[in-house]
């Protein structure tokens, strides 16, 4: 139900709020240095922009209406999921609103973005380790987590005050290059959004699969069990994201009539991080999430490269996918290409936590 009320919500309002967005003047600006490498980014130039918030929006309508039918109560694990999103998403609209207003690529300078993310992290981690059910289960965990938390890492192993230091400073890792790794690979028509689908639809079936093997509650097994707490609000929470990205992806996907913009990214990428670390299963976010690694990593190389060799070039342009542009990949194929990547990448991650739940309850 979730699924379904935020996809409608995103397919067939977007044009309505597109009609909105073009009166406000809410235009793509195309200046930046890999727009001016490819003249097919300059036919992009005023299409209708912070397409975000169309899904963050039809993500909070599926999720409460998700809920209300499914006869269930929000929960604060979903609320910190929707925290992450809607706080994200307004750093991301002030990024945006200022190239918007003066009509240059230059909005928040890279340290004020990271502020501003901060600002929204740092509440979500102490609300996340605080405020027990009364089950004695915290939203989050201060160990580090793969498949569940990890007893060898716990952050608190030397005491209260070091511990809480460790994991706002781990947590906060895990949301700024979430989020920034997901802006970079927003620079293709429907690239971010397409990855995103299988990403966070990926985190619902875990969540779900937490849900029928949790360690309390109506699924309750032993062997192999999960701590998550209310891992079905955090499968929900998921799938109405999932469903809101499938529906504006009809609008986004090559030729695309509307961009997400700043909005947009940094919303996938705080609804990415609170699920990675809500369902403790924060390192495989990297394979679960590769496609976004990808695209950072190849900034990180292109960079490092540069300044090892002096001046010469890993590749053509980063991303990654701007150095297939360059090569002269069509843009479709790159998109379609890199969504099978993702797709492979997410289901590997699935496949891994299966074999380990697997591997768990065969040794019960």
């Amino acid at each position: 139900m979730a699924t379904a009320i935020s996809l409608a919500f995103s397919l067939f309002l977007t044009p309505v709020f597109l009609k909105g967005f073009r009166r406000i003047g809410w235009g793509q600006v195309i200046r930046t240095p890999e727009d001016i490498a490819n003249p097919n980014h300059e036919a992009k130039r005023g299409t209708p922009t912070m397409g975000g918030v169309i899904f963050i929006l039809g993500t909070i309508v599926g999720y409460f209406a998700g809920t209300f039918f499914g006869g269930t109560t929000p929960a604060l694990s979903a609320m910190l999921v929707l925290w992450l999103m809607v706080g994200f998403g307004i750093v991301g609209f002030i990024d945006d609103y200022m190239k918007v207003r003066s009509q240059r690529s230059l909005g928040l300078s890279g340290w004020r973005k990271i502020v501003g993310q901060l600002a929204v992290l740092i509440p979500f981690g102490v609300v996340a380790l605080n405020f027990p059910n009364s089950l004695d289960q915290y939203p989050a965990s201060g160990f580090v987590s793969l498949f569940r938390d990890i007893s060898w890492l716990n952050l608190f192993a030397f005491g209260a005050v070091l511990g809480w230091a460790l994991y706002l400073i781990w947590i906060s890792v895990i949301g700024v290059a979430t989020s920034n790794s997901v802006n970079l690979t927003d620079g293709l028509d429907g690239l971010a959004a397409g990855a995103g689908v299988f990403v966070v639809g990926s985190y619902g079936l875990i969540a779900f699969w937490q849900f029928k093997q949790s360690c309390v509650g109506e699924g309750w097994n032993t062997v192999g069990c999960y701590e998550v707490r209310e891992p079905l609000n955090l499968a929900t929470v998921a799938a109405a994201f999932a469903g809101g990205l499938i529906g504006f992806l009809w609008w986004n996907a090559p030729k695309a009539k509307v961009f997400m913009g700043d909005v947009g990214s940094m919303a996938i990428g705080g609804v990415v991080t609170a699920m990675a670390i809500l369902t403790r299963t924060e390192l495989l976010l990297f394979v679960i999430a590769g496609i976004f690694v990808i695209s950072s990593g190849s900034v990180i190389l292109q960079r490092l490269y540069f300044k090892l060799t002096r001046g010469r070039r890993l590749f053509l342009m980063s991303p990654f996918h701007h150095h297939l542009e360059m090569r002269g990949w069509a843009e479709v194929t790159i998109v379609v290409r890199l969504w099978i990547i993702a797709g492979l990448l997410a289901a590997s991650a699935v496949g891994l936590f299966y074999v380990d739940w697997f591997a768990q309850a065969s040794n019960g």
